[in-house]
């Protein structure tokens, strides 16, 4: 079996998760829209046929109930005839755009065999993400001239037509400072780094690049799709705490403040990546059609055939 085997089972998972998630859009309680996710997400993957283990995700043991790193996930738990999977997990990724009923909210993994996915603590992540024109030209080792002149080149675009997404928040400081002195075409997003680095990965979308720290297993999600789309990833973790750079030492061989190739983040072709849309962005939000059924869009992308696919469903809400 392979994991392509259980994107339906994978499906369900997100499904439900997003539907979950839905019933609390433009309701201002994001704490509630993310544990109605996580529960609905649980409760799926609880009748998996697979021995799973989340390998990164919604935080540890004692600060998060359910799908925390390291979590046994499926009904074959030690069975030697399962499959063994990692998962890397954010059952809301966007929690603040549920609450607001804002774009690109989705419910999202990737999955890959037992040891492929970066096993890490709940950390940040410096990314860097582009189309594959720039994979090769652009790296977290260079400076942030080095990487707007490398991707003008490669993509034939001058500094203010290169269209760079960061995240808005004060740790950016520095690095928002540098691109508008270089004059680029800045971005800047509130939530959401996985849909703003898949439209970065497309060649035909008005977005080049994305720069900058988000949450480490949203960097582990986006290698993943970013690998079946044969797009540009690098990403470096960086820690919260000398507790979370404790855990890390703990779990990660060798240095862990390296840069990550996408490949060594996502490191079998035998990955999926799927998120399923709550609020309308990438993918059609969740639309509630009444009689308790709901109408749903996710976006799936094999990484060992590269197919890129949308999934149309209509499930229980």
């Amino acid at each position: 079996m392979a994991t392509t085997d259980l994107v339906p089972h994978f499906l369900r998972a997100t499904e439900a998760a997003a539907v979950a998630a839905a019933k609390w859009k433009g309701r201002g309680d994001r704490k509630a829209a993310d544990g109605a996710a996580v529960e609905a997400m649980r409760a799926v993957f609880d009748t998996v046929p697979f021995d799973g283990r989340v390998a990164i995700g919604e935080g540890e043991r004692d600060d998060a109930p359910m799908l925390w790193i390291g979590e046994p996930l499926g009904s074959m738990q030690g069975d030697p005839s399962a499959i063994s999977i990692d998962i890397a997990v954010d059952p809301l990724e966007c929690t603040n755009h549920v609450a607001l009923d804002l774009p690109n909210a989705m419910a999202v993994l990737s999955a890959g065999p037992r040891g492929s996915l970066l096993h890490a603590p709940d950390c940040y992540m410096d990314k860097i993400a582009g189309p594959a024109a720039i994979a090769g030209e652009v790296s977290l080792e260079a400076d942030v001239a080095y990487n707007v002149e490398a991707a003008c080149a490669a993509l034939d675009k001058r500094p203010n037509e290169l269209r760079i997404v960061v995240m808005d928040r004060p740790r950016h400081e520095d690095l928002l400072r540098d691109l508008r002195a270089l004059d680029a075409d800045i971005m800047l997003i509130g939530d959401g780094d996985i849909s703003a680095a898949l439209d970065a990965a497309d060649p035909n979308s008005q977005i080049d690049m994305l720069m900058g720290i988000g949450a480490a297993p949203e960097g582990v999600i986006t290698a993943t799709a970013l690998r079946g789309l044969d797009a540009s990833f690098e990403g470096r973790l960086v820690f919260k705490n000398e507790g979370h750079r404790e855990r890390a030492e703990l779990m990660i061989e060798g240095d862990i403040e390296r840069i990550w190739a996408r490949d060594e983040l996502c490191a079998s072709e035998d990955s999926v990546f799927i998120g399923t849309g709550v609020c309308s962005g990438r993918t059609r939000g969740v639309e509630f059609l009444g009689n308790e059924r709901a109408s749903v869009q996710s976006e799936v992308i094999e990484v060992s055939s590269g197919v890129h696919r949308l999934v149309s469903s209509e499930i229980d809400a």
